[in-house]
């Protein structure tokens, strides 16, 4: 029995590969020179972090479905595709436990100034406990930018830690009772102590948190992003942080994506930064994976 062709832009997890190889003729990965070879036959492509534009479209003539393992499709072409009768998927619940615990992580990260302690300990610093300045989240306000499914599971985490969980969605008019849902983006912002955003990247988002968004944050407040660098004015943030006016950040996600190897950021140690991993455990990568080729 013929089965469906299925072109996989990363290799796949051994211990998954078996029953993957069951249901599917398995295409790919391509190579460094040539990243797309082999996906010429493919029905459907299982897409991580490449670019899918019609060039890309155009190689694979028997195409009928791009699936993405990750939430955002800002990588796809979605014109292009609608116009080649090709689906667009995405697996929006297979990486919301591990990039919202990855969230949180990096508002401790930030808040505790872990950074910072670390490379004072490994400097030999004398006065490591009176140097030392960090945050105490019990009680504090958490503001959530986007109210989807992973800011709700970093809502909760926050929420045992004693925070105020307060957050802005433009497309929610009600929120759990144990949330103060705002009606303005900027109200949300001034009294937060700790700001997450929880975006998807497109044309009205992008770049939509700049300089007025960062005037806007309370004093010494801690800044979090793990959904796309590509809402972020990365500039802006820097400047807040030269200024003083932020404690800190957290960052996932960068633009661009991989940062080069000596960008301002990476160089601050009030900046926590990883390279777009917050899913990338390995239960998360399986759940993307299983979920893409479902």
């Amino acid at each position: 029995m013929s089965t469906h062709q299925l072109w996989f832009e990363r290799e796949i997890l051994p211990d998954v590969a078996p029953e993957i190889a069951e249901r599917c003729t398995v295409l790919g990965p391509g190579s460094p020179g040539d990243p797309f070879a082999g996906i010429e036959a493919a029905e459907g492509v299982i897409a991580g972090s490449y670019r899918y534009d019609a060039t890309v479209m155009d190689l694979a003539p028997h195409l009928r479905v791009i699936a993405r393992t990750g939430i955002g499709v800002d990588s796809v072409d979605l014109t292009a595709a609608t116009e080649r009768g090709i689906a667009v998927c995405n697996t929006p619940d297979a990486p919301t436990v591990s990039t919202a615990e990855h969230t949180v992580a990096l508002v401790l990260a930030a808040a505790k100034n872990l950074k910072v302690s670390e490379a004072r300990l490994r400097g030999g610093d004398d006065d490591l406990y009176g140097g030392h300045e960090a945050i105490e989240l019990d009680g504090k306000v958490l503001g959530l930018v986007g109210f989807g499914r992973i800011a709700r599971r970093v809502a909760t985490a926050a929420a045992a830690l004693g925070m105020e969980i307060h957050a802005f969605d433009p497309y929610l008019e009600t929120a759990p009772d144990d949330v103060v849902l705002h009606d303005s983006r900027d109200d949300l912002l001034a009294i937060a102590d700790v700001v997450s955003l929880h975006l998807p990247l497109d044309e009205d988002t992008a770049g939509s948190f700049g300089a007025a968004a960062f005037a806007a944050m309370k004093p010494g407040s801690v800044f979090v992003n793990a959904a796309r660098g590509g809402i972020v004015d990365q500039r802006a943030l820097l400047a807040a942080l030269d200024r003083g006016h932020l404690f800190a950040a957290g960052l996932d996600v960068t633009d661009p994506e991989p940062l080069p190897v000596d960008p301002p950021l990476l160089a601050r140690d009030d900046v926590v930064v990883t390279p777009h991993v917050a899913f990338g455990t390995g239960a998360g990568k399986r759940r993307l994976l299983r979920s893409a080729v479902e």
